[in-house]
């Protein structure tokens, strides 16, 4: 058996779990980190042996192959997956992701994570997640259209609002969403063809769509660092930040400080990095990066290699690039004194270790993005055809609730005397554990 990513002392109860499900545990899998990271939490916060065999693996997994016309007249196959985690919360609720790197066991951990976040800020969801193997960015946008139609054909027996309901994720936003919605009311009976607007969250305004996923993770970010800053002695007021990552995400958290009068004096895309420590303009930045694809020419900063990126210092760096970008080396190079997770899975388990070695704080992805969830639970909700709503009542409920949660992770913190993300998972776990208690097994 390979080397588990977790230390001796905790290695021993998933070891266990992974045995007795048949699981050889692999240092490198996200899907084995995910729930060996998890299964540390559940020991401690005591749930019983059946509930972690459960928690251990998806309820149901579903690969799938389709082949797309493309503009050249060829026809290429792909391969699709949607994993089902756990439902004992409420019906699943996960994002959909396209991506050339995208394997089923990238899909079954992000399932896992998805499970604990709905659960940690009390949206009444389980946890699932999908997507398709693919390049979205080396596609035309009528090819990425029929990927998107024929992934959502493949699967719609899979979803529906009080089963599945899908949500955009990385390489998606508000048009992949209205594509899919259009290809699920298309493949669903007559009767059933208005609810299903129900089974697709992200969508744009016009479809029924409250806020971009960018703007409600930003909120559960400011969230996160406004209740928590002051157990790690810092404040916010002033607080310089550095961002890995400028997509949808990185730029409405870039935002959303910058606003607060956070200066951005630093920012590394994979295209190159800029800084400035008078602070970069986000919105200005953002233009910039949607114009050409990149970073680079924007007149706002000096750009610079990364090793230069990593020696620039601040008091928070937001990591909103893919998972396990945060790696060994480059935690060795954080100058930080606080990381916040603004996607899933940045952080792989040796960097984790090596940031706490270092005495930095590492607010987990379970909670700096817990706000989707939120905004998706209000838009799954019918939220938009309600009259009078303003979009301001919509963000101080998102930002209230992830305050919420971000109280729940202090208090476990406290309570199991751990680390943050280990909190989070505990803080997400009893309340899992409380529902198996009232619900029991079937039969």
């Amino acid at each position: 058996m390979e080397r588990s990513a977790l230390t001796p002392s905790h290695r021993s109860s998933a070891a266990r779990i992974f045995e007795e499900i048949g699981v050889l545990p692999q240092a490198d899998n996200l899907f084995h980190q995910a729930t060996e990271r998890m299964l540390r939490a559940a020991e401690m916060v005591g749930l019983r042996h059946h509930q972690q065999i459960i928690l251990a693996q998806p309820k149901t997994e579903v690969m799938v192959h389709f082949p797309v016309q493309m503009d050249d007249g060829r026809h290429r196959l792909f391969k699709g997956y949607r994993v089902q985690h756990n439902d004992a919360l409420g019906p699943y609720l996960g994002g959909i992701r396209f991506h050339p790197r995208l394997s089923l066991d990238t899909v079954k951990g992000l399932a896992v994570l998805s499970t604990l976040r709905a659960s940690l800020v009390r949206v009444p969801f389980g946890g699932a997640f999908g997507g398709v193997r693919c390049a979205p960015t080396e596609m035309s946008e009528d090819e990425r259209r029929r990927v998107v139609r024929r992934f959502c054909s493949a699967i719609s027996h899979q979803i529906g609002p009080a089963h599945d309901i899908v949500a955009p994720e990385s390489g998606a936003d508000s048009q992949t969403m209205a594509w899919f919605l259009d290809t699920l009311a298309q493949t669903t009976p007559e009767p059933s063809r208005q609810d299903q607007s129900r089974a697709v969250v992200g969508k744009p305004g016009e479809l029924g769509g409250l806020m971009p996923r960018g703007r409600a993770v930003a909120l559960s970010v400011v969230a996160t660092l406004d209740t928590l800053l002051s157990d790690v002695d810092l404040a916010s007021d002033g607080m310089r930040v550095s961002i890995m990552g400028f997509g949808a995400v990185g730029s409405a958290v870039a935002r959303a400080l910058a606003t607060r009068g956070c200066p951005i004096v630093s920012v590394l895309t994979q295209s190159g990095a800029l800084a400035n420590a008078q602070g970069l303009d986000p919105v200005a930045l953002q233009a910039h990066h949607a114009r050409t694809g990149g970073v680079e020419g924007f007149d706002g900063g000096q750009t610079c290699t990364e090793e230069e990126f990593w020696q620039i210092e601040s008091e928070v760096l937001i990591v909103a690039s893919p998972e396990r970008s945060m790696d060994e080396v480059r935690a060795a190079k954080v100058q930080a004194r606080v990381v916040v997770e603004a996607g899933l899975a940045c952080t792989t388990p040796a960097a984790e270790d090596i940031l706490m070695q270092r005495c930095i704080d590492l607010f987990p992805d379970i909670l700096c993005t817990s706000g989707s969830d939120v905004a998706h639970f209000l838009e799954w909700n019918g939220l938009r055809s309600q009259p009078g709503i303003r979009r301001e009542e919509v963000e101080e409920h998102v930002l209230r609730q992830a305050l919420f949660a971000a109280r729940r992770v202090r208090v476990a913190r406290m309570k199991h005397e751990c680390d943050w993300r280990v909190a989070a998972q505990c803080a997400a776990l009893e309340r899992i554990a409380r529902v198996y208690e009232l619900r029991g097994v079937f039969p």
